[in-house]
């Protein structure tokens, strides 16, 4: 597989933010996520418990997963911290579950931006 890959976000704390993530084979040809769900995790330090969970959409077609950072989970990541999050795929099958990790990096919160009139 030519995951997991890895993709820095540059986030403005309280805005909505969404990405789509098209998993690939090592040759380049689509990875099929029939029958996968998907998790999109954030913490502030890799293998601990989760500061919260992102929105993971497997599309329609099964080629891509839209994530999004929904702007009421962002309002509470801390400017002050950059956080690190995971996009999994699962799959319960036989003879064994399959688990992948698709993407990860980190998040760097900028703190909401204001205009005074």
């Amino acid at each position: 597989m030519a995951f997991p890959g890895t993709l820095d976000i540059n986030y403005y704390r309280g805005d909505s933010h969404e990405f789509n993530v098209y998993p690939k084979r090592s040759n380049g040809t689509v990875f099929s996520l029939n029958g996968y769900t998907a998790e999109f995790t954030i913490a502030e330090t890799r293998g601990t418990v989760e500061t919260g969970e992102g929105l993971a959409i497997v599309s329609d077609d099964y080629t891509h997963i839209k994530c999004v950072i929904p702007s009421g989970l962002g309002s509470t990541l801390d400017p002050l911290k950059t956080y690190v999050y995971d996009i999994e795929i699962r799959k319960t099958d036989t003879p064994y579950n399959k688990v992948y990790t698709l993407l990860t990096g980190n998040i760097n919160v900028t703190d909401e931006v204001t205009i005074n009139p």
